[in-house]
């Protein structure tokens, strides 16, 4: 039998949508970010003490004692509060270093694919669930003027995710007497080039 609704642990969470950033608390027997999202019962999130924004605007944040939030929407989460998964829970896993651009944002960080498989073709393959982690993970988003931010975890909708590659950074002026310029200048910088090799010539 479940335990009464006033025993479920509270977990805090960020929603990044396509237009809102939703912060809020939700009650749940889960620990794990993901498993919150992947087991959820309802296709929707039922938040506590939220507060919402709307990306730049400069207006007061909407509050709300209690919200819901549609999965489908949720580009990626973050967990404000980090949980330290339980041994029993882990399965063997190999950390690969990847890019994903769920517009309009970009995700860098590293994945965590089956260990055992024998390329990365076949991992990539066996990469299941609704929603699935990036670990060290930084996210940006160019398009709506967001910065750069860092995070744990961030869970990624599966579902909305475009491209998700293998990634490696590289300073395309490495070996070139100079440092890639700044953005005023009109220049690259680590982690904006989505080919992992520098261009020759």
């Amino acid at each position: 039998m479940y335990p009464a609704f006033t025993e479920l642990g509270r977990v805090e969470l960020t929603l990044y949508t396509d237009a809102l950033i939703t912060h809020g608390k939700v009650r749940t027997r889960q620990h794990r970010v993901t498993d919150i999202l992947n087991l959820a019962e309802q296709p929707f999130l039922i938040l506590e003490d939220v507060m919402v924004e709307e990306y730049g605007d400069r207006g007061a944040p909407i509050r709300a004692d209690i919200a819901q939030i549609n999965l489908d929407s949720v580009l990626f989460a973050v967990a404000d509060t980090p949980v330290e998964p339980s041994p029993e829970l882990r399965t063997p896993k190999t950390a690969a270093d990847a890019i994903v651009s769920v517009p309009p944002f970009r995700i860098i960080g590293k994945i965590h694919l089956l260990a055992g498989e024998s390329t990365l073709r076949e991992a990539l393959s066996e990469l299941e669930g609704r929603f699935i982690p990036v670990t060290e993970a930084t996210f940006w988003s160019d398009h709506l003027g967001e910065g750069r931010r860092s995070a744990i975890m961030v869970a990624v909708n599966h579902r909305r995710t475009q491209i998700l590659a293998q990634h490696q950074e590289v300073d395309p002026w490495a070996g070139l007497g100079g440092s890639a310029p700044g953005a005023g200048a009109g220049g690259a910088t680590a982690g904006d080039d989505w080919d992992p090799v520098p261009p020759s010539g």
